[in-house]
């Protein structure tokens, strides 16, 4: 969480066989990303705009409330959320539901 925003680590699969979220897993340095699949070739900033599109649509916010803060030419990624982070927390958490639940 920032003051202006939140933020999402993500792992990224470009050029993969569908756009999905595929799930949490370990960074290797002690953290969790969201492991996220996209079509899209790595190619002129396609996967990051495809990303950018399937995280807006899942969390119900517009695509320019999003943005690659860090990682933009690797797998590993910051998304930054922009907006009110009370407001966000209740989004992001509705949103990912499915893959926040451990079983």
């Amino acid at each position: 969480m920032t003051r202006d925003g939140l933020r999402l680590a993500i792992r990224l699969t470009p050029k993969a066989a569908t756009e999905r979220i595929a799930g949490i897993v370990a960074d290797g340095r002690g953290g969790w990303q969201l492991k996220i699949g996209v079509t899209a070739p790595p190619v002129g900033g396609k996967a990051n705009a495809a990303l950018v599109k399937l995280l807006a649509r899942q969390l119900r916010l517009a695509p320019r409330d999003l943005v690659v803060a860090s990682g933009a030419s690797d797998r590993s990624k910051l998304i930054e959320i922009r907006g009110d982070p009370a407001k966000l927390v209740p989004l992001v958490k509705e949103g990912l539901r499915p893959w926040l639940t451990r079983a």
